[in-house]
């Protein structure tokens, strides 16, 4: 059903709702000029990344209405090579998981064996976690190399390279036993990893840094409410149990046997996870393209481990030091287990009605306990420190109020004084979603059905801060700081770009001058009665619960602005530019102008812009973000008719593209050998519900697909 819209607020696109598979590769599209000048300074090639969905939805959006952010990485490939035109290519990106998971339907035992969406993540409690690839970019470029390679990012996976030329999948940084699993099942071939989508690049050192963390039971499930959770699982196991030695087991059909023994053997799989996971940890890794991953464990002062509460979505790098924060992108296990009985054929309920039912009920359990923390939690490691053959090292911890999930930092720090630029998104919990059980904000006013999935909506104003971090001594302190908020712009400042290379060296600019970021927008279609529950005692409101409302039902459309940052002083809203009514914009990238001196405003912006007409790309002048035709913003707007993206993430610029290789040889099989061996022991001899015969076939169906289908596909 789709809402009957009135005229006091405007509609969220539903373009952003969908998005295709199609990939364009071998024939790139010409996109169209429907508005404007396509600028003949622009060059390179710009690269987007968005989930576009898996292979049981085909594309987006999800009938069950997951969200969006779980999917399959397809990348977008703009090239600017030719005066007056420009061209697309697309392709999805396919790491091992992804053939395995295109590849299990025609298996015997498919339902045991096959991935199932539990909100951001994908999982299969046999072959383990996707590595969805949907996120973020980080080009690199080591000593010798002719031109930028580039990485592609997901908080939960390896990073992988891609061939910027092909855009087909390369190696993984480093090999999957460097990286500690988030459940240590040894069974699990694609090992759930818990990483950062934003790993950094120190272009002056060439070195990349990331991070590989876990949490611990307690930490996961909040506080003592997992244990309900658990006793659940444990109650509807022991009654499995309890049908499958009775006699009624032989009175059953073959059809009947089989889902009666997989209920018993996927519950004991979810009661097994649940009960291994890991103490909280995090490692610092720093790769090179040379050899093994170099880690250290990070720990406090007082020498136990540092527990990371929510994510580590994005760090930071400076000349001296590595930046961590304690992202608000909280994930908990409401989020993961909502989807935890994926075959309503195989799971009777229990005590709750319906699917919905049990989801509701997990919400209600966790999110009042799991929810964003209103402060940021920094973690400084002094990169001197960061010595071959040492285990751990201490990071220094700084808490700064208001939450955040994106920060920058100057690569200079002066004085061992580190300048933070930070985004503040108040009381906006951006891991979750609009579920097909949630209620408007607005009692007389009904969800539309349309957005579920979708994004919810934040519940204050956001705030942009600037803050210079003294690390002179043991404790680090806020030695200066400037925190603004703005009424026109900064509603949920999500995404961001900058001129983050020099054209001239290819280095990173030793301070930051100009952000730009784009803004949500306030939408009374996307406020939900569960997110205004939850932020009704935000301690850093500014703008009441009933201030929010009323601004909602007006609506406040989106906007990209200029951020000039070089100073607490001079700190401001420089330049921006307001989106019509019913547009959401996203991916904002920056483009510097052929012949650019330098400057961090002499370039080009583009991003990805959904509107009620479909999808476009909008170019706008980065000095003045209003030059456009009649000075009304973008200087030129593309689209194609074949096009058809979804809800897009962070994008990247290289200046060429090339096929280059990796310095290190890498081999699927090899890197999957004894996890596959630990995977065909697990089976034998725990599936003590199977018979020899099943046993076997179960086994059969897993060497044949990683000997017939993955390594053949990916080597």
């Amino acid at each position: 059903m789709v809402q009957e819209l009135n005229n006091q607020f405007p509609p969220v696109p539903e373009s952003i709702m969908n998005a295709l598979r199609h990939e364009f590769i071998n024939n790139q599209i010409n996109m169209q000029i429907i508005d404007g000048t396509l600028p003949n300074d622009l060059q390179g090639h710009v690269f987007i990344v968005a989930p576009v969905g898996n292979i049981d939805s085909q594309g987006l959006p999800y009938k069950d209405g997951n969200t969006f952010l779980s999917g399959d990485g397809m990348i977008y490939r703009l090239d600017f090579t030719q005066p007056g035109q420009a061209t697309l290519k697309t392709r999805i990106v396919k790491p091992p998981d992804y053939v395995a998971d295109q590849n299990i339907e025609s298996l015997p035992f498919a339902d045991l064996l096959k991935f199932h969406n539990h909100g951001i993540v994908r999982f299969s409690y046999i072959l383990g976690s996707r590595n969805l690839l949907n996120t973020a970019f980080l080009p690199i470029k080591f000593p010798q190399e002719s031109s930028e390679r580039l990485l592609v990012t997901y908080d939960a996976g390896r990073p992988y390279e891609i061939n910027t030329e092909k855009l087909s999948i390369g190696n993984p940084v480093g090999q999957t036993k460097e990286w500690k699993s988030a459940i240590p099942l040894p069974y699990l071939p694609f090992n759930p990893i818990l990483s950062t989508a934003h790993p950094a690049f120190d272009t002056y050192t060439h070195q990349m840094f990331t991070v590989n963390y876990g949490r611990s039971l307690s930490n996961f499930l909040g506080t003592e409410e997992g244990k309900q959770y658990r006793e659940v699982l444990n109650n509807l196991y022991q009654e499995l149990l309890k049908k499958s030695e009775e006699q009624e087991l032989k009175l059953l059909n073959e059809s009947e046997r089989k889902k009666l023994l997989l209920r018993g053997e996927f519950v004991k799989l979810l009661l097994k996870i649940i009960d291994d996971f890991v103490n909280d940890f995090v490692n610092l890794i720093c790769w090179d393209d040379t050899g093994s991953l170099t880690k250290w464990n990070l720990i406090n002062p007082d020498g136990l481990p540092i527990k990371i509460k929510q994510s580590i979505h994005q760090i930071g790098v400076t000349e001296d030091y590595v930046v961590l924060l304690d992202t608000s992108f909280t994930v908990g296990i409401e989020q993961i287990m909502s989807n935890c009985l994926p075959f309503p054929e195989l799971f009777p309920l229990g005590e709750f009605s319906s699917y919905q039912d049990f989801s509701k009920w997990l919400r209600k359990l966790f999110q009042s306990t799991l929810k964003p923390s209103p402060d940021s939690t920094f973690y400084i490691v002094h990169r001197e420190d960061l010595k071959e053959g040492k285990d751990s090292v201490v990071a220094q911890k700084i808490e700064i109020p208001l939450e955040a999930s994106h920060f920058l930092v100057d690569y200079k720090n002066p004085d061992r004084k580190i300048t933070l630029h930070v985004a503040h998104i108040c009381a906006w919990h951006v891991a979750e979603w609009l579920r097909n059980y949630d209620k408007s904000a607005y009692p007389e006013q009904p969800l539309n059905e349309d957005l579920y999935g979708m994004q919810q909506c934040e519940m204050d104003i956001s705030r942009m801060g600037r803050y210079v971090i003294d690390v002179s001594s043991q404790k680090p302190t806020i030695a200066s700081k400037k925190v603004i908020a703005d009424e026109r712009c900064t509603w949920g400042p999500g995404l961001f770009t900058y001129l983050d290379r020099l054209p001239s060296s290819g280095l990173t600019p030793e301070r930051l001058d100009n952000i730009y970021w784009i803004s949500f927008g306030l939408w009374e279609e996307l406020m939900t009665d569960s997110m205004l529950e939850l932020y009704k005692d935000y301690k850093y409101r500014i703008k009441s619960l009933e201030e929010i409302l009323k601004l909602g039902k007006d609506g406040i459309p989106a906007t990209l602005f200029r951020l000039h940052t070089s100073s607490n002083e001079s700190m401001a809203i420089a330049d921006y530019y307001k989106f019509p009514p019913s547009h959401i914009a996203l991916s904002p990238q920056f483009i510097p102008r052929k012949n650019n001196q330098e400057s961090s405003t002499n370039g080009y912006i583009i991003c990805f812009v959904f509107n009620l007409e479909g999808d476009g790309i909008w170019i706008f002048d980065a000095g003045d973000l209003n030059k456009g035709p009649q000075c009304k913003g973008p200087q030129c707007k593309l689209h194609h008719p074949e096009l058809n993206f979804g809800f897009s993430l962070h994008a990247t610029w290289l200046q060429n593209i090339s096929s280059q290789k990796p310095i290190y040889e890498y081999s699927v099989e090899e890197d999957y050998r004894d996890s596959v061996e630990n995977l065909l022991k697990f089976v034998e001899e725990d599936f003590s519900s199977f018979t020899g015969t099943e046993t076997e076939k179960l086994k059969k169906a897993i060497r044949d697909l990683f000997d017939k289908k993955i390594y053949p596909q990916c080597e």
